[in-house]
């Protein structure tokens, strides 16, 4: 008796576990579940190369990285991000991208809440990642101290600071022509009616994008280019010891930005906005556009085309019983044009 209420415990717990899993496996087929989870992986990836390559400049001391490595892990991690949810979501990992997207019309506003909380989630992961990977290393490297500003600074491992040679606003509007230019040539990258990349190598392209914006513009305000790769690590670095001054900079000090960190937030969407709009005005509505047609429409032309049958000759010397018959063709309809758009 016990053995056999032992079994029947066990096959009620079976069931149970598999039409849990039969539920979370269908709410993990919404195509929205989906979208947050492509966005929300590809922006960790992306964000743990890349922090981990700046680790290794600032905690290394130029011995074990270097500013040129920092654009590598970005733009490699950015590659990898599109490899891991380029089929699924687009591989935004950009609030800046995805914003212009639904500007633009190109993707629906639903779905921009779950883009944005999934990047936003998933960068602060990395953020949470990288601090537990180079816990040992910080605390060495600044002596146990969490600092913003000075030589023993740790909190640009996360998150972009202005230098002492710019300003706010020139960083602003360095963040809006950074951010516009990396759109602009998005658009032209993955524009198959104009000079695409090809098949299969979109994602490598986009990395070298990044890259590039980095080695040749990067200097001047670090090319936060991403609402999504500044605040959610900015806001890690505030719970996790080195306070307000984040998001303020310390007294008698302006080489934390003087409040930058709204820039980042709200420069990336614009630029990109606008890096849109002046593709698809100067560069879009330039590519000739051909009328496509349904595949059983014809043109006047093909109206006025005389068809001659032709003839059916048999090899064999067996002459056929019956007349072979020539089916008169079928009344030819109008054709119908469709303009691309």
């Amino acid at each position: 008796m016990a053995q056999a209420g032992r079994k029947k415990r066990s096959t009620h717990n079976s069931k149970m576990v598999s039409s849990l899993l039969a539920r979370i496996q269908a709410i993990l087929q919404k195509e929205m579940v989906r979208e947050f989870l492509g966005e929300f992986m590809s922006t960790y990836v992306m964000m743990v190369l890349g922090l981990g390559s700046v680790a290794h400049m600032v905690l290394g001391d130029t011995k074990l990285g270097s500013y040129l490595g920092v654009n590598l892990g970005f733009g490699f991690g950015v590659t990898m991000g599109v490899h891991m949810a380029g089929n699924i979501s687009g591989a935004h990992m950009n609030a800046a991208v995805t914003f212009t997207s639904c500007a633009l019309g190109r993707m629906p506003w639903k779905k921009f809440p779950a883009y944005v909380l999934g990047q936003f989630l998933g960068s602060f992961l990395a953020a949470a990642t990288t601090y537990m990977l180079f816990y040992t290393a910080i605390e060495h490297f600044a002596d146990g101290e969490l600092m913003v500003t000075g030589p023993k600074a740790t909190a640009g491992i996360f998150a972009t600071y202005l230098p002492n040679h710019m300003t706010l606003w020139r960083g602003f509007l360095d963040e809006v022509f950074l951010t516009g230019i990396l759109q602009l040539c998005l658009f032209a990258i993955t524009d198959k009616n104009n000079n695409p990349a090809l098949q299969g190598t979109e994602a490598l392209v986009i990395g070298i994008l990044i890259c590039v914006i980095g080695i040749s513009l990067g200097m001047n305000s670090g090319y936060a280019i991403n609402p999504s790769r500044d605040l959610p690590p900015r806001f890690f670095t505030f719970i996790a010891g080195w306070g307000e001054q984040v998001f303020r900079p310390p007294p008698l000090s302006c080489s934390a930005g003087d409040n930058w960190w709204w820039v980042p937030l709200v420069a990336p969407p614009l630029g990109a906005y606008l890096g849109g709009i002046i593709y698809l005005v100067f560069i879009g509505s330039s590519i000739p556009q051909e009328p496509r047609r349904l595949e059983n429409s014809v043109t006047q032309e093909d109206r006025r085309t005389t068809v001659v049958p032709k003839t059916v000759s048999y090899k064999s010397s067996i002459t056929p019983a019956y007349p072979v018959l020539v089916q008169p063709a079928p009344p030819l309809c109008d054709s119908i044009l469709l303009e691309r758009f």
